[in-house]
């Protein structure tokens, strides 16, 4: 008995991303705003139940200890299966951009072995034990189980779903710069208390009450802040001029996502956008850009369930449930 499944595993962006203090776990207090993009990996898997576990991922850029198969271990390992699963994954999501490639393609072996898999040949899995698995391996992953737009507190992974926004066109500019996480903590020099942060966090409240009540990113970006920006473009100067650039070609807002180097630009119009893109790629082709939309969290678990419909019950509950019995 083999089962397939074909995933697409789509990319995130931080339409509002604040620091405050170092908390006493090493991590970083963070508010942040995640929001779901149609730019996508592809992941091919095919699972086999055995004697034995045995995990073959097939890919081409042969990224140094992959999140695909240890989430697969770890969802294998609760839910008491052993399994022959072979992965294929194709990269399309730039890496070290700030897009959650890894962590997206990690939720989405999450999701699915539990459905190929079936009820009945192990531990039954709900979003809560997914999410504490998703966390153990990396703090974007949790989001990815339910996408949309949501409210991220602590390390990013205390979350709360926000209303859905308009699905506005998107420019994402990939600098062959690799922005290090650690090194961006590191220039933010945020230390156990944060001067001002009583001000940080009351601007955040009125992007997130703005963003509720426009629905709108374009429409609320005006009070939008990343604090990686500055201190990422004060290392990396080159990127310094990419906000104001993609305004220029008509962008309403442009924002670095996560920790960089990656920056999104949010156009009127997909005509505007496609304009955008075509003169970007005619006279700054240094600096690589790729269409995307904004996927809202209904369009986003629709998509799971067309991709993993021969194997899911039709009951309207998340995450899918499995017709094996």
């Amino acid at each position: 008995m083999v089962r397939r499944a074909k995933l697409r595993s789509l990319a995130k962006i931080n339409l509002d991303l604040r620091v405050l203090h170092k908390r006493d776990d090493g991590f970083h207090e963070l508010r942040t705003v995640f929001q779901t993009i149609s730019l996508a990996d592809t992941i091919e898997i095919e699972y086999e139940p055995a004697r034995k576990t045995e995990l073959i991922l097939d890919d081409p850029l042969a990224i140094p200890d992959n999140l695909v198969v240890r989430a697969a271990a770890a969802v294998l390992d609760a839910m008491s299966v052993r399994a022959k699963v072979k992965f294929r994954l194709n990269k399309h999501i730039p890496m070290g951009g700030g897009l959650g490639g890894g962590s997206s393609n990690a939720a989405a072996v999450l999701l699915a072995l539990p459905i190929l898999a079936g009820r009945k040949a192990g531990r039954r899995l709900d979003l809560g034990t997914l999410s504490d698995i998703g966390t153990q391996l990396g703090s974007d992953v949790p989001f990815f189980l339910t996408g949309g737009t949501a409210l991220g507190l602590g390390r990013g992974t205390e979350l709360y779903p926000l209303p859905d926004i308009q699905p506005e066109p998107l420019l994402i500019v990939c600098p062959t710069v690799h922005s290090s996480t650690a090194d961006a903590y590191r220039a933010l020099s945020r230390g156990l208390t944060v001067t001002g942060s009583s001000t940080i966090i009351n601007s955040f409240r009125a992007f997130v009450r703005t963003l509720g009540e426009v629905r709108s990113a374009a429409a609320a970006s005006s009070l939008s802040a990343n604090d990686f920006e500055a201190a990422i473009c004060l290392q990396h100067p080159q990127l310094k001029s990419l906000p104001g650039r993609l305004r220029r070609l008509g962008a309403i807002h442009a924002r670095m996502t996560g920790s960089g180097s990656a920056f999104f630009a949010v156009f009127p119009s997909r005509v505007k956008r496609d304009e955008a893109l075509t003169e970007w790629q005619r006279n700054r082709g240094n600096f690589p850009a790729i269409a995307a939309e904004i996927v809202s969290q209904r369009r986003y678990q629709a998509l799971w369930r067309t991709q993993l419909r021969d194997h899911v019950t039709g009951e309207a509950i998340w995450p899918p449930q499995s017709k094996y019995e």
